[in-house]
This record gives C-alpha cells, sequence and structure tokens, in this order.
C-alpha cells in the first residue's frame, strides 16, 4: 500500500494548487516601503543607499510573514509553488539569481513542504555599469511572485517593488536600518564548509546515502543533532520520506528514498543539508550539497543518531500502519469475494457437503471446514511464492514491479480494465472453470475436500477474480514478509464463511437468497475498477508526454473493444464460428492496443526528444527579441486536433530539432486550453479568433511572420532560416 502515498500527496496538492490558481492576485507600486498584502509584509530592501558604478551590490526581498502561514522554497515539497522575482532594471545592470536561504519542513496531512516562516529575505546581486555618473538616481524595480499558504488556504500575490539608490563615486556605507536583516540573511544560506567533505552512493534497494566526513580534528555533530537533507530537484529525493541517520566511525550518514516517479538512479545529488545546532561547534547551519552518486553500495538498516530517535520510530510507525491497513483491505477483500454470483450460491451447499460427508458428527465437519481452509491458504501461499520468483527476477531484469515503471502503470491499468469491463457484464470468464470446480466438489473425503479449497482461488470463483487484483497489486511494492501476510489475510476472507459454517452449520439457514441483487453487486463492484484505472491514467500523465498519453488512452480503447466482442460472439451456446471471431477480434485488438500505447523511450515525459518550451507572455517576447532571439510562438490548445498534428509532423523531424538547438530558437506556447484574456487580445492584434496560429519573430525584423495553418517542416525551416 505505500506505493498510494505519493500519489495521494501529489494528488493534494495539484488540488491545493488549483485552489490557488483559482484566487486572486494583487499588484502594486511602492517606493522601499514595506506593504502589507493578503498574509504577508514585503519590501525591497538595498544594504545601503547609494551604488558604485561598476561594483556589484546586493538587494534583498524581505517577507515578514503571518502566524501559521508560508511561503514556499525553490523546491516547495509535496505542493506548493516556488516565489519568484523578475528585474526591470536600467540599461547596463545585470542581476544575479535569487540566493534561496535554507528552507524549514512544512508537515501539512499527508505530505511534506519545503518553505518558509514567520521572515525570510531573498537576495540578489545587481551589478551597475560602469559608466553611471554620481549623483543620479537609479530605479531598482521587481516583480515578485509567491504562493502563501496555511494547513487550509492558499493565497497567490504578486507586486512591483522599486527603489531608488542614487550613484556615488566613493565606497557605499552600510545602511544602518536594513544591516540586521542583510546579516540575517546571509546566515541562513546555504554554504561550502571547509571542515566537511561530502559524498554520495547509489544503495542496492534503490536510494541514496548521503555521506558527510569531517576533514579537521575535533570536528563532530553535536549529539541529539538530525540533519536533514533538502534536495533542489523534487524528482531525485522523496521529499516526505524518513532521512535516519547513522554513525560510521567519525561519518555521518543519512538514508535517502528515491522519489517514486524517478525513472532512473540519479547522477548527482544537489540540495542543502541542514544540521540545526550547526556543523560543528560555531559551524554554518546549512551545507551546500552538489556532489556524484557513486557506485552501488549494500542497503544498510539506518541507525538513528542519539537523540534522533524520532525519525527512525516515524518510519516504523507508518510500515506498521501501512501493513495493518493493507491487512484489514486484503481481508475485507478476501470476504467480497464470496458475495459475487457464480460464489455465493454454492456457499451453503458447499457446507451441506461437508455436513454429508461427515455425517452427524460435528468433529468431522470441522475437521472439513479446516481442511477446506488450508487448502485455499495454501492456494494464496502459492500465489505469494510466485509473485516472490517474479519480484526477484524483475529486479535482477531492473524492472522492479514498481510503480515508477511506465510500462507496469499501462499494464495494470489495461489488467484492471479488463476486470472492470468483466464486472459490468460485457463478457463472462471462467465457465468451464466453474464446472471444473463443482465436480471437483463432488469428490468425497477430506482430500477431495482440501483440493477443493486448493483450486477455489483459481477455478471455483474465476468471475471475483477482479476482487484479487487489487489486492495482488497492492503486495507488489511490500516486502517478502509484508506480501505474504496480506495473501494470508485474503485467503482467510475467502474462506472464513466455510468455516465458520462448518463450526456452526444450522447458520446456513440465515443466509439471503441469491437473487438478482447479487448481479447488481457486481455491477456496482466494477466502478471503483474504473476509479482505479482513471487514477492510473493520471500516474501516467506525469510519466509519459503528451503524445503518449494519448497513445495509451486509445489503447485502453481498443483493449475494450476487444473485450466487448469477444462477450458478444463467445457467450455461452455461441457457434464455434461465432466464437473464432470472437477470439481473433480480442487478439487483433488487443495487439493494436499494446502496439499503440506500450511506453517507450520516444513517448515518455524524461525523454531527450521532448522540447524546452516556455510558457508564452508579451513580456518574455519582449525579453527574448532584447536578446536578439528567434521566437518560435505556437498558441495551440489540448483539443485543437491540428494544432496537435501540427506539432508532431514538424517537430519529428531531425532536420527542424537541429536548426532550432544550433539556432538557440526560443520556443514559446501560448496555451488556450483555458480560456486566457491575454491570448484572446494578442489573437485579435492579428484579426485571429481561432486556432492554430503559428508566429516566428526574427532579429532586426519588426513584425513576425505569420506561418499557415498547417505546416510542415520545410515551412518552419524556411520561417526560421
Amino acid at each position: 500500500m505505500q506505493h498510494w502515498k505519493p500519489v495521494i500527496r501529489r494528488l493534494f496538492g495539484r488540488i491545493g494548487l488549483g485552489v490557488a490558481a483559482a484566487g486572486f492576485a494583487l499588484t502594486a507600486s511602492v517606493h522601499a516601503a514595506p506593504l502589507t498584502i493578503g498574509h504577508v509584509k514585503i519590501e525591497l530592501v538595498t544594504e545601503s543607499s547609494s551604488v558604485q558604478p561598476g561594483k556589484p551590490f546586493t538587494v534583498g526581498t524581505h517577507f515578514l510573514i503571518d502566524p501559521h502561514w508560508h511561503i514556499y522554497w525553490i523546491n516547495p515539497g509535496d505542493a506548493g509553488a516556488p516565489t519568484t522575482i523578475g528585474w526591470t532594471l536600467p540599461q547596463g545592470f545585470q542581476a544575479g539569481p535569487i540566493q534561496w536561504p535554507h528552507p524549514v519542513r512544512l508537515p501539512v496531512p499527508g505530505a511534506l513542504n519545503f518553505g518558509y516562516e514567520d521572515a525570510v529575505t531573498f537576495l540578489n546581486t545587481l551589478t551597475p555599469p560602469a559608466d553611471l555618473k554620481a549623483g543620479a538616481t537609479v530605479p531598482i524595480k521587481e516583480h515578485v511572485t509567491w504562493l502563501v499558504c496555511n494547513l487550509s488556504n492558499c493565497i497567490p500575490g504578486k507586486i512591483d517593488l522599486t527603489a531608488n539608490p542614487t550613484v556615488t563615486d566613493t565606497t557605499p556605507a552600510p545602511d544602518p536600518q536594513t544591516a540586521a536583516i542583510f546579516r540575517a540573511a546571509r546566515s541562513d544560506l546555504p554554504q561550502t564548509i571547509a571542515d566537511w567533505k561530502f559524498s554520495a552512493e547509489a544503495t542496492s534497494d534503490g536510494g541514496y546515502r548521503l555521506i558527510a566526513e569531517p576533514t579537521g580534528s575535533g570536528v563532530a555533530l553535536p549529539a541529539g543533532d538530525k540533519p536533514f537533507y533538502f534536495n533542489i530537484a523534487d524528482s531525485t529525493v522523496e521529499n516526505s520520506a524518513p532521512q535516519p541517520v547513522r554513525m560510521e566511525g567519525d561519518k555521518v550518514v543519512a538514508t535517502l528514498t528515491k522519489a517514486t516517479f524517478a525513472s532512473d538512479t540519479a547522477k548527482r545529488l544537489r540540495g542543502v543539508w541542514v544540521s540545526p545546532l550547526g556543523w560543528g561547534a560555531g559551524g554554518p547551519t546549512a551545507a551546500e550539497i552538489d556532489v556524484p552518486v557513486g557506485p552501488v553500495v549494500a542497503a544498510a538498516t539506518p541507525v538513528a543518531t542519539q537523540g534522533s530517535g524520532g525519525e527512525a520510530d516515524a518510519s516504523s510507525s507508518g510500515s506498521l500502519l501501512g501493513l495493518l491497513g493493507a491487512v484489514a483491505l486484503g481481508l475485507l477483500g478476501g470476504l467480497i469475494l464470496n458475495l459475487m454470483p457464480c460464489v455465493f450460491p454454492v456457499l451453503g451447499l458447499k457446507v451441506m457437503g461437508f455436513v454429508e460427508q461427515a455425517g452427524a458428527d460435528h468433529k468431522k465437519v470441522v475437521m472439513h471446514g479446516l481442511v477446506f481452509t488450508a487448502g485455499v491458504l495454501i492456494s494464496f501461499w502459492a500465489l505469494a511464492g510466485l509473485l516472490a520468483v517474479l519480484r526477484g527476477g524483475g529486479e535482477q531484469l531492473g524492472w522492479g514491479f514498481q510503480l515508477q515503471s511506465p510500462a507496469f502503470v499501462f499494464a495494470l491499468a489495461a489488467v484492471m480494465l479488463v476486470f472492470a469491463i468483466n464486472l459490468s457484464g460485457v463478457f463472462e470468464i471462467g465457465i468451464s472453470a466453474t464446472a471444473t470446480g463443482s465436480d471437483l466438489q463432488s469428490k468425497s473425503g477430506l482430500v477431495g475436500t482440501f483440493f477443493t479449497g486448493f483450486l477455489a482461488t483459481v477455478v471455483a470463483t474465476p468471475c471475483s477474480a477482479p476482487f484479487l487484483a487489487p489486492a495482488l497489486s497492492a503486495t507488489l511494492t511490500l516486502p517478502g514478509i509484508q506480501s505474504f501476510i496480506v495473501f494470508t489475510a485474503i485467503g482467510l476472507g475467502l474462506s472464513l464463511p466455510y468455516l465458520l459454517l462448518s463450526l456452526f452449520p444450522s447458520a446456513v439457514r440465515v443466509l439471503p437468497r441469491p437473487g438478482r441483487w447479487m448481479e447488481t453487486f457486481k455491477q456496482i463492484m466494477a466502478f471503483p475498477l474504473y476509479a482505479t484505472v482513471a487514477w492510473l491514467l493520471w500516474v501516467l500523465a506525469g510519466q509519459l508526454s503528451p503524445d503518449g498519453l494519448l497513445n495509451a488512452t486509445w489503447a485502453l480503447v481498443a483493449l475494450a473493444m476487444g473485450l466487448w466482442a469477444y462477450g458478444r460472439w463467445a457467450g455461452p451456446g455461441a457457434k464455434r464460428s461465432s466464437v473464432r471471431l470472437a477470439v481473433a477480434s480480442l487478439v487483433i485488438m488487443v495487439g493494436l492496443g499494446f502496439w499503440l500505447g506500450w511506453p517507450r523511450g520516444d513517448n515518455l515525459a524524461s525523454s531527450t526528444t521532448q522540447l524546452a518550451w516556455e510558457a508564452w507572455s508579451p513580456e518574455t517576447v519582449q525579453r527574448m527579441r532584447a536578446e536578439n532571439r528567434t521566437i518560435y510562438v505556437d498558441f495551440t490548445a489540448r483539443w485543437c486536433a491540428t494544432c496537435q498534428a501540427n506539432k508532431k509532423i514538424v517537430f519529428s523531424s531531425q532536420d527542424v530539432l537541429k536548426t532550432f538547438a544550433d539556432k538557440r530558437v526560443a520556443m514559446l506556447e501560448a496555451d488556450w486550453t483555458n480560456q486566457d484574456p491575454r491570448i484572446t487580445n494578442e489573437l485579435a492584434k492579428y484579426h485571429r479568433n481561432a486556432i492554430p496560429f503559428v508566429i516566428v519573430y526574427k532579429p532586426g525584423q519588426d513584425e513576425p511572420t505569420i506561418l499557415p495553418q498547417l505546416l510542415t517542416p520545410d515551412i518552419v525551416l524556411n520561417a526560421v532560416n
């Protein structure tokens, strides 16, 4: 069940961002004075009131945040959005990147985010040109956007802030009013620490070991310290996973978990390793990490440092709760199997068969119930052993049966769809197997009872197989022993009614009569499986390119059509020719579906064929034109079939890809999938109210080139060249 956790966290993250997007943003202009907006007070502060020509100087964007609210780091974690700062500067000025202070952990139900509470200052280094004239005033304008959240609400905000320092020929004196702000901000910045050497290794279980080794004598972490690593690339390390710490001699080793949707082992770890008590006595709090990931080493059982048991305890507690939940669901799933139309009607008959075989001896009736239960359990244990073998082979082949694999997610979605359509009554499976189960039921003695139980899972309950599939998928990411325990719970759930009725045969009379209600119940049970297919498609949306996701969806449609054909022409009493036609149709459609939708290297989201699109805005166009870049602007939408066809035709050309890379063509996407007044107004400038619409800006040209609605690689190459 563990693989559901990160998906649930990401689902809540999407919901949070959706609420934020539906909110409002405020815009204002101030002159170096703080302004309160919503739950933050923000101001642009300068380290001095003047600047010197050609000498870099530092400015800060200072936030004061209301209690119980927070804003976000460069990697916001499982939800949120990072703060952004854009600059409008006088000619000749240059702005450096944001210097991010180290974040704190922001736990919310089911997720872990990274950001800032109370107060934070983002520093930027600005460099003026050397030809500034003393006495002049230089307007410095920044555009800041942020997302401020508490446990239940998120509010986006934006503002323009302005400062007006003067130019002086002498070294500027620090401003005493802002000195404390800059001193605190610099103390929170990650640093390269000379007294420590940092390294990283991949582990055999798919995670990482982050290692800190002191390079000087007498350098050690204080007792009770709990360092926490904040990864800059959120696709490398699982944000909310525990990071247990152990001491290996004088080394500090943190065990990190690979992100759920990371397809490959990272080549480097980039981030910040924060030690709340400092890296050594009086040392910095945050260490800047950018290290290569070394060869795979055996995974070690993490042992927490003194006083840091909370991390390890939380991990153990979470694992225990996850196992108990899986066991409970497995037991319930096994019980539900008995309510299927092909099982429930014979439940009482089987028990009465036990009574008939044992005569009037109650002990023998109980023995039959126990032997039947043993047969069911052994069948499930056999399945557990088979799964263990498959998992072992999958790990050796590099395919770990995990939701990190797009191929596995697609196959699981296909299996769930098959079971759901079966429950909906479109087709039936296992009719001959049910007959075989009835023959086995007629055998006498304990041996017959045992084999009836052994084959009940596979033979006597074929139409209930859909309820086994979710349970099987839930065990794919559990350790071997835990998987075995869950299988046992499913088997006990299936056999429990027989065991109880063997103990109390007279209870058979209180069972409800079979009827149409069972078929209704069966069809209702299809919808949780359809919901599972929808969730798996959402997972695939993060793993595949848009074209790959569309192909996967078409594949499921083809599979559904094949199953419909099978159910239409291969039902009970169908002619042999009809059955052959049904089977042929099923094979063709299944083959077509898997050929079309199977995830491959050319349709993965991480594929190198993906292009570096940026979101269109008039400001982005203006900035890139100022840089004398060629700009390719595609006004598009997901619902525009012609737009998608143009994109696929044009960018399947290696000549186009090479030309765009060689010329550093900026690619802007104006996504009109949802209504956007800015895009509507931009189209109106060209007397257009429909898409597709593609324009190309060339350096030195005042107006863009408008391309035809239907594109080819040659048309695009001619426009760019």
